[in-house]
């Protein structure tokens, strides 16, 4: 069964909260890793805690907001197995999923509107990779 962690830095934290809002109104279960307000905090101990979690199962993934998307896509980047894509419209997103089998999202709040980071989390999470030819090339990284 698939596990949605969502995690977020001070800057995210408004936009962590509004995905959070639009996936319980889709029904979509997921785990708030924190922060649980926007006081000072530091993106990597958020996405390392995302980042573990879903190395823990090939079905898990992760939904990481920071002010840029860059910083929590280096911090996730580190860990083993994890493939976290930095989003910035539907094609990116999609071609994370469909080509580099993404298991972490990242956004940037500064970056993105907030439709469009939400229409981003729904293409990410519906969004199966496509193997094949990608299949190999995700097994050099």
């Amino acid at each position: 069964m698939k596990k949605i962690f969502i995690s977020s830095d001070h800057a995210g934290f408004k936009l962590k909260e509004s995905i959070k809002s639009y996936l319980s109104n889709k029904k979509i279960l997921y785990i708030d890793m924190g922060p649980y307000n926007d006081n000072r905090v530091d993106y990597p101990d958020f996405a390392h805690k995302v980042a573990e979690k879903v190395k823990l199962n090939k079905n898990n993934v992760g939904i990481l907001v920071c002010g840029s998307g860059m910083g929590m896509n280096i911090a996730a980047n580190k860990h083993k197995n994890i493939r976290a894509a930095q989003c910035f419209n539907l094609k990116s997103t999609k071609l994370s999923r469909l080509h580099n089998d993404a298991n972490i999202i990242t956004l940037g709040s500064r970056l993105l509107t907030k439709k469009n980071a939400l229409s981003c989390v729904g293409v990410f999470l519906n969004t199966i990779f496509e193997g094949g030819r990608h299949s190999k090339r995700i097994k050099k990284i």
